[in-house]
């Protein structure tokens, strides 16, 4: 297994190494990817839906506590561990209207507890000026008890060495 899933990721970047420029496209039907022969699966993949559209791009924080735990674990080197300092930052940017899909979404899929949602990211060209291009992001949210219990992402520093621009 191991040896398979080390070969298949050697044959991705090959394959896109002569095909890196490929635009990014964004999954048409999100709630097929909710789907799972799994219940614990497809529950898993429902609150992670559902806390990013009604929580996450709403900016509405009231909801925060039904979706994430209080001692909620933050891995994003800029945002600080717990709901509160979560709720804090959101909470404190202009809200937004409910949507029933999640902006630039690509991918959501779970295994265990964790949920992975992959994202369309349109980033400035550095090469070429005034162009973009599109690659992906990650967030990555762990589920205990039924709630919201850790989150990793692609955060990284600001500053001099980090990826380039991406629009959010």
């Amino acid at each position: 297994m191991k040896r398979a899933f080390c070969l298949l990721v050697a044959l991705w970047i090959i394959s896109s190494v002569a095909f890196a420029q490929l635009p990014v496209q964004v999954v048409k039907d999100q709630q097929a990817l909710l789907k799972s022969s799994d219940p614990k699966l497809a529950a898993n993949k429902k609150l992670v839906f559902d806390f990013w559209t009604e929580v996450f791009q709403t900016r509405d924080m009231t909801k925060a506590p039904v979706y994430m735990r209080e001692d909620y674990m933050q891995h994003n080197p800029i945002a600080a561990t717990g709901r509160a300092p979560f709720m804090k930052i959101f909470g404190s940017m202009p809200k937004q209207p409910k949507k029933d899909t999640i902006d630039d979404l690509v991918a959501l899929v779970a295994e265990g507890d964790l949920v992975v949602l992959g994202f369309r990211r349109v980033c400035k060209d550095p090469n070429k000026e005034g162009q973009t291009y599109t690659t992906t992001w990650f967030d990555m949210l762990r589920i205990e008890n039924g709630k919201i219990a850790e989150h990793w992402d692609y955060g990284t520093l600001p500053g001099k060495g980090n990826p380039p621009d991406c629009a959010q």
